[in-house]
């Protein structure tokens, strides 16, 4: 790894995923047979932080874990990774971070996370980590720590003028200040939709959801629109990067691929359109592939 290259901090959950897959997802009250089971890592932070070292990018973790053997296999697998772990504190009193994922035909997903120690992500935590970033930092975040502690992070990550990496997954609703100082959201339709009330099903209506994101703040827009690719809008520019034609088996994870490659292609000083455009390969690699860090590729894989 190179130690030249700006670190990425990665801020957020740290999760186990317990997967089933199915032939059909159940509806409410439904229960269905599955077939395979397996365990991985996962969270979307963790996921992130894994995308973006697999591509090359130097990065640190900052998050939560309990004092049980979730906690330990979870900080294990990112260290093997390459990832700097010491942002990660041990919570005695809370479990680890729990996600149960259904994966139905076609890739799509049903997901219930039991957040944990995930909710203790301390303000002391982000100081830490930020105690020596300078502008060259990239910072991701995402929503599955609490809203108050992500509004704290971006302040102080801005505060050092690192570019600040928003995914607003699990959809909540954002404040403007906190939106005016992210460098770049990454929503997809259904979070867009929540974010701006505008029904995201074509090109058009993503168009308008992403001036409404613009207007409201936010630097730069990448909205993730699936097998029809990424709507990347900036204050000049709108333009529709297309996505890689693959057959998708599992997308848990494919937008904390995105985002991880998107940071990594932007702290090789690319320009933000160069990097949506690997970001959404990379992230078309994933979704071939069952799981969420057991799917992530690595540089080499994303050319061939």
């Amino acid at each position: 790894m190179n130690s030249s290259v700006p670190k990425i901090i990665v801020i957020g959950s740290i999760n186990t995923d317990m997967v089933v897959k199915t032939d059909k997802l159940p509806q409410p009250g439904e229960t269905v047979l599955g077939g395979d089971f397996f365990m991985s890592g996962g969270g979307k932070g963790a996921n992130q932080a894994v995308a973006a070292a697999r591509l090359g990018g130097r990065v640190c973790m900052v998050g939560c874990v309990g004092d049980d053997v979730f906690g330990s296999e979870s900080i294990f697998r990112l260290q093997q990774e390459g990832i700097e772990c010491n942002g990660i504190h041990r919570h005695p009193s809370d479990a680890s971070g729990i996600a149960l994922i259904s994966v139905g035909p076609g890739g799509e997903n049903q997901i219930v996370v039991a957040a944990g120690a995930n909710a203790a992500v301390s303000k002391s935590q982000i100081d830490a980590a930020l105690e020596a970033a300078t502008e060259d930092c990239l910072v991701l975040l995402q929503l599955e720590i609490p809203l108050e502690i992500v509004t704290y992070a971006v302040t102080q990550a801005r505060k050092k003028s690192c570019r600040v990496i928003l995914d607003p997954a699990p959809a909540l609703s954002l404040s403007r200040e906190l939106l005016e100082d992210i460098y770049l959201l990454t929503p997809n339709q259904s979070e867009a939709h929540g974010l701006t009330g505008e029904h995201v099903d074509d090109t058009e209506s993503a168009e308008r959801a992403a001036l409404s994101l613009l207007a409201q703040g936010v630097d730069n827009v990448a909205l993730t629109l699936g097998s029809d690719g990424v709507l990347l809008a900036r204050r000049q520019s709108i333009e529709l990067i297309p996505a890689s034609g693959v057959d998708a088996l599992d997308t848990t994870a494919a937008g904390d691929c995105f985002c991880g490659a998107v940071a990594v292609a932007l702290a090789q000083e690319k320009p933000l359109s160069e990097a949506v455009n690997f970001a959404s390969r990379a992230a078309a690699i994933s979704v071939t592939r069952m799981g969420a860090q057991s799917a992530l590729p690595y540089a080499n894989q994303i050319e061939t």
